[in-house]
Formats: C-alpha cells, structure tokens, sequence
C-alpha cells in the first residue's frame, strides 16, 4: 500500500495504488499505467483479474459517486517502489487480516469483501440523505 501525501484526497492514509482512466483508456489499460507511474511494475493484461466493484456515494455536496474497479494482479515484474514522491510518503506491504488502522475506508472495506468473496460492494449510500 501507498501513504497518500502532497494530496487533497485521503492524504496521510494508505491505499492501492489507483487513478482516473485517461482518454480512450480502458480499465486494464488504465491499470497497467498506475502500477508503472505509481509502484513501478510491469504486469500483462492477461494477469489482471478484476475481483470487485465499488460503488461510492459522494462524500460531500460538491462530490460526485464513483466506481471503483479492484483488481488481483496474478503476475508482475520488477521491485515495487514509490514511482510518484510528491503524492506519497512510503510504500509498505500488509495482509487483509491485519489492516493497518489508517487504510482509507472504502479501500479497507473492499479488501474484507474480497476476502468473502463478493463481487459487489455498496459502500457509503447509508450516510446519503434521499
């Protein structure tokens, strides 16, 4: 996982690494690209297993919902390392059994539905007033 740092997002927490698509990017494309600008990796698209969607609500007035595709990435190559130091402050490995207490929520709460075995997680549309 990454700390977040230099940014206006969650920064101080950890997290995956993770990013917007680009332009005329597809998700394995855009995949491909963070794990090379983020952690240094190189993986094939044929080792990229999409595991779980997240869906978000907005976490304030001006914010917008997103999808958050996770990914198990069977095969890379190359030694993970902090690819981005203006917007993170360490790199460190850790197990889904035992999160680190400042894992940003969502991410914490789609490594325990992997863990179960869900495909799908809801996450924050309780807090959302309808």
């Amino acid at each position: 996982m990454l700390r977040r740092a230099g940014t206006n997002f969650r920064s101080g927490q950890l997290s995956l690494p993770a990013g917007h698509l680009e332009g005329g990017e597809d998700a394995v494309a855009g995949l491909l690209r963070e794990l090379r600008e983020e952690v240094g990796v190189e993986a094939l698209p044929g080792d990229c297993r999409l595991v779980l969607l997240v869906h978000s609500a907005p976490e304030h007035e001006d914010d917008s919902e997103y999808l958050h595709l996770f990914f198990i990435i069977e095969r890379w190559s190359g030694e993970p390392l902090i690819g981005e130091p203006d917007e993170c402050s360490e790199l460190v490995w850790v197990t889904p059994a035992a999160l680190p207490a400042d894992v940003v929520d969502y991410v914490a709460d789609a490594l325990q539905a992997i863990e179960r075995g869900a495909s799908l997680l809801l996450f924050g549309w309780d807090r959302v007033a309808t």
